[in-house]
């Protein structure tokens, strides 16, 4: 898995990824973390959301997806609610929506931060060769916020 310091949302607003991928709970909420960040940036996402079922365990390991100019944004649906006792993030859940965008992005340059790792509370030792797994041979990268923009995320 390559690794690269940056601002996800700025990378794709510039056009320098195809596709961002960030974990999505099933209850529409995106109101903390990089999906808080997603949701400002890119409302199409938070349209794209809303169109699935509320609450539905069904939703785990698949996407929604949502266009903004030259970049695809992928809510994948990794933990079913966003609250309760850590880890939320359900790695056979993680697997399947990645395995999914391999399938539909096969041929797209892909980023993501550290999915189910943060509020989500599961484990990146864990969580990060099922994601290298599934997108094996693809264009993609972890992308990690540098200190000096952490401090105004």
């Amino acid at each position: 898995m390559r690794q690269i310091d940056g601002d996800l949302v700025a990378m794709a607003r510039r056009g320098d990824l195809d596709v961002i991928v960030h974990g999505c709970n099933c209850f529409h909420a995106m109101g903390a973390g990089i999906a808080a960040q997603i949701a400002r940036a890119f409302p199409q996402a938070v349209v794209a959301d809303r169109a699935t079922a509320f609450g539905a365990r069904s939703k785990l390991g698949k996407i929604s997806t949502a266009t903004h100019g030259p970049c695809t944004i992928v809510n994948a649906y990794t933990q079913f609610h966003w609250s309760g006792t850590p880890p939320l993030v359900d790695l056979v859940a993680l697997k399947d929506a990645f395995d999914r965008i391999a399938q539909q992005f096969p041929n797209q340059r892909i980023g993501y931060p550290k999915i189910g790792a943060g509020l989500a509370g599961g484990h990146w030792p864990d969580i990060a060769p099922i994601i290298d797994t599934s997108l094996a041979g693809l264009d993609h990268c972890l992308v990690t916020l540098p200190p000096a923009l952490k401090d105004h995320a």
